[in-house]
C-alpha cells in the first residue's frame, strides 16, 4: 500500500465518519493527528438525524467491504457492543453494484483457462446477486447440471488489505494511548477481523466448509448442502449446485406448498443444535436469506463463508452455563464465566455475583416455555462485558446463531420455544460425555499424558539444572506500583529506626539516673535527666499511636 493510497483512504474514512457525526473519535480519543487534520482540510459535514447506532451502520455501508464485514462481525459480539448497536449492525446489507460482465468474464478466463462461454454450456450475463466480496451468476455445466458460479470482485483483496492495515494502525494507537483500547484489546480484535475476512476472500474455504457439514449430515435427511464442483473452482471462483426452493421467511408460499411450519421450525433448531453440540462446527450466518425449503420439507442451507468452531471443552461449558441458569446458581455461573472469559481488567467477584443474581431473579419463576434463549444469553454476555470479561469469539458467535434460529422459529410458529425443544439435546450431550465409557476414555487419555510427563520429567529437570549451573536462567519480577511500595518501606524503616533510638534512649537514661549521681545532681543535672526521660516517653507514646493507627 503506497503512502498516497493510504492517505487517500484515510481522507475518505475521515469524510464518511465526519458526515455521520463521528468526529468525537478524534476529539475524545486524541487521534486528530491522523483523522482530525484531514477532516479540517476537507471540511465538516452535517450529521444525519439518526441514532448513533444507525449512523454507524450507514457509515459502515458507505465505507465498503471491510467495514461492512467488521460491522457484521461486531453484530455477533454482544459481549463487546451495546445491544442497540448489535441490533442495528445485524441489519447490515452486504449488497454492492454489480461488476461489469466483461470483468467477470476476464476473471473466469484467468482462473479456469477460458471465457465463460467455452467453460460452461451456458452462462448468465446478468448477476443474480452482487455482494461486497463476490457476485453470483447462473450457469450450466458441460454435463448439463445447473449451477451457480460465485466470482470474487476484481481488486477486492488489495482494498481489504489496505483497510486492514489502516484499522491496525488505529488499533495500535488506541491500544497504547487509551484505557478503553487496552481493555478491549483492539489490536487483537482487528487481528480476529482480519483472519475471518481473509477466510471469506478465499472461496475454496467456503467450499471446504460446505463439504465438511455435508459429510457430518450424510445420514441426516433434514439438511441439504449444495454440491461443490472443484474442477470449476479456484480461490476466486466457486461453482456449486444451484439450489431451488421456497424461502423460509415466505410464509404464504410455505402454506401454499403444504409445509408444516411447526415441524420446519423444529427441523431448523435440530440442525443448529446438532452442529453446535455434536459436531462443534457450525454455519455462523443463519439468516433467513440463506434457507430454502424443498417441497418435501428438507432444508437447504447456502453460503458457508462464515463458520464457527467449538471444542469439547467449550461445548461442555455451554451446557454447564445452561445448567447453572436453570438451577439459579449464580456461583456456578460465575465460575464458568471466569473460566471462559479472559479478564481485561480486575474482576470484582462480589459485584459480578450481585449482577448475575439480579439477572437470574428476572427469570426466576418464569415457565421454561416463556424464556427466550437468545435474550438470556445476550443478557449474560452483556453482564460479562460490563465486568470486562471477554468471552471466546466462537462462543459469542453461538449466542448469535441461537438468537437468529430462535427468531426464525418464532416467525414460522409463534408457539415454538427453543429452550424447551433443546432440553433433550443438552441431556443427550451430557450423558454421552459423562457415561462410563466416556469417563474411562478420559482417564485413559489422562494416564497416557501423565506417563508421558513422568518419562520426560527427568530430562527436563536435567536441562533446568544445567541452565542454573551455567547462569542461563534468569527470573524477572515486575511490581505494579513501585513508588507506593518504596514509600511504604521507607516509612516502616523510619519507624523501626525511631523505635530503636527511643528504646535505647530510655534504657540509657534509666541506667544513668540509677547509677550516676554526681554532686549537685539534684539541680540542673536532675532536671536534664527528667526532661530527656520525658521526651523518650513521649516519643515512645507517639510511636505506639502511629503503629496502632496504621494497623487500623
Amino acid at each position: 500500500m503506497s503512502h498516497a493510497d493510504s492517505r487517500k483512504r484515510y481522507r475518505e474514512i475521515a469524510r464518511v465518519l465526519g458526515h455521520y457525526g463521528f468526529e468525537w473519535l478524534w476529539s475524545d480519543w486524541g487521534i486528530g493527528r491522523v483523522l482530525g487534520a484531514i477532516q479540517r482540510r476537507i471540511g465538516a459535514h452535517e450529521g444525519e438525524p439518526h441514532t448513533q447506532a444507525v449512523r454507524l451502520r450507514l457509515a459502515c455501508e458507505e465505507l465498503g467491504t471491510t467495514f461492512i464485514k467488521v460491522g457484521q462481525i461486531l453484530s455477533t459480539r454482544p459481549d463487546l457492543m451495546p445491544q442497540d448497536y448489535v441490533a442495528e449492525l445485524s441489519k447490515l446489507q452486504d449488497h454492492a453494484p454489480a461488476v461489469a460482465y466483461e470483468d467477470i468474464a476476464a476473471a473466469i478466463e484467468r482462473e479456469l483457462g477460458g471465457p465463460p462461454e467455452s467453460v460452461f454450456n451456458s452462462f448468465e450475463r446478468e448477476a443474480r446477486a452482487a455482494g461486497s466480496i463476490a457476485q453470483v451468476h447462473g450457469a450450466v455445466l458441460p454435463g448439463g447440471e445447473p449451477v451457480v458460479v460465485k466470482v470474487r470482485r476484481p481488486g477486492i483483496e488489495s482494498l481489504v488489505e489496505q483497510d486492514l492495515a489502516i484499522l491496525g494502525q488505529m488499533a495500535r494507537f488506541l491500544t497504547h494511548s487509551t484505557d478503553l483500547g487496552k481493555k478491549l484489546d483492539l489490536e487483537g480484535l482487528v487481528d480476529e477481523f482480519g483472519f475471518a475476512l481473509r477466510n471469506e476472500l478465499d472461496l475454496t474455504r467456503e467450499g471446504q466448509n460446505a463439504e465438511r457439514i455435508a459429510a457430518e449430515f450424510v445420514n441426516d435427511p433434514c439438511l441439504h448442502v449444495p454440491k461443490i464442483f472443484w474442477e470449476f473452482s479456484t480461490h476466486t471462483v466457486l461453482t456449486m449446485e444451484d439450489i431451488h426452493g421456497v424461502k423460509i421467511d415466505d410464509l404464504a408460499a410455505l402454506d401454499a406448498a403444504g409445509i408444516d411450519r411447526h415441524v420446519l421450525a423444529e427441523r431448523c433448531a435440530h440442525i443448529a443444535l446438532v452442529q453446535v453440540l455434536d459436531h462443534g462446527f457450525f454455519h455462523a450466518d443463519p439468516h433467513p436469506g440463506n434457507f430454502f425449503v424443498h417441497s418435501d420439507g428438507v432444508v437447504a442451507l447456502i453460503d458457508y463463508g462464515m463458520v464457527g468452531r467449538l471444542d469439547k471443552n467449550l461445548r461442555e461449558s455451554l451446557v454447564r452455563l445452561a445448567l447453572a441458569v436453570t438451577r439459579q446458581d449464580s456461583e456456578r455461573l460465575i465460575d464458568e464465566l471466569l473460566g471462559l472469559g479472559a479478564a481485561q481488567g480486575s474482576v470484582n467477584r462480589q459485584a459480578l455475583r450481585h449482577d448475575l443474581d439480579h439477572l437470574l431473579a428476572h427469570y426466576d419463576g418464569v415457565p421454561l416455555g416463556e424464556i427466550s434463549a437468545g435474550q438470556l444469553l445476550r443478557d449474560i454476555a452483556a453482564t460479562s462485558q460490563r465486568h470486562w470479561l471477554k468471552l471466546p469469539a466462537d462462543l459469542v458467535m453461538v449466542i448469535r446463531v441461537i438468537a437468529m434460529d430462535e427468531g426464525m422459529g418464532a416467525n414460522l410458529d409463534p408457539g415454538f420455544n427453543l429452550i424447551e425443544f433443546a432440553q433433550p439435546y443438552f441431556k443427550e450431550f451430557w450423558k454421552k460425555n459423562h457415561s462410563l465409557r466416556a469417563m474411562s476414555r478420559r482417564i485413559r487419555d489422562s494416564a497416557i499424558d501423565f506417563a508421558d510427563v513422568g518419562l520426560d520429567l527427568p530430562k527436563r529437570l536435567l536441562r533446568l539444572v544445567g541452565m542454573l549451573e551455567r547462569g542461563e536462567l534468569a527470573v524477572t519480577s515486575r511490581l505494579e506500583h513501585p513508588e507506593a511500595l518504596t514509600k511504604h518501606v521507607e516509612r516502616a524503616a523510619n519507624r523501626i529506626a525511631m523505635s530503636v533510638i527511643t528504646g535505647g534512649l530510655l534504657i540509657a537514661l534509666s541506667i544513668l539516673a540509677l547509677a550516676y549521681r554526681p554532686a549537685g545532681s539534684e539541680g540542673f543535672g536532675l532536671f536534664l535527666l527528667r526532661t530527656l526521660l520525658a521526651l523518650g516517653v513521649l516519643s515512645g507514646t507517639w510511636l505506639a499511636y502511629a503503629f496502632w493507627k496504621s494497623s487500623r
